[in-house]
């Protein structure tokens, strides 16, 4: 079972330096989800323990939809 640590913050600092896997575009980072968003890809990577997984396979499809 995977624990997701609330005393590992995501170091706000790697926007500046990750992209999109998908479409090399800027990312947002919505901490309540821990997640970076990318708006173009529709895509959202999960953060855990303080470290963006950036692998298409693992991130979440975002429905705009709401």
């Amino acid at each position: 079972m995977t624990e997701h640590s609330p005393e590992t913050p995501f170091d706000r600092r790697m926007l500046e330096a990750l992209v999109c896997p998908e479409t090399q575009s800027v990312l947002s980072y919505d901490s309540d989800r821990q997640e970076l968003v990318s708006k173009r890809a529709g895509l959202a990577y999960p953060i855990r323990d303080g470290i963006p997984v950036m692998l298409i396979s693992e991130a979440r499809v975002v429905d705009d939809a709401g």
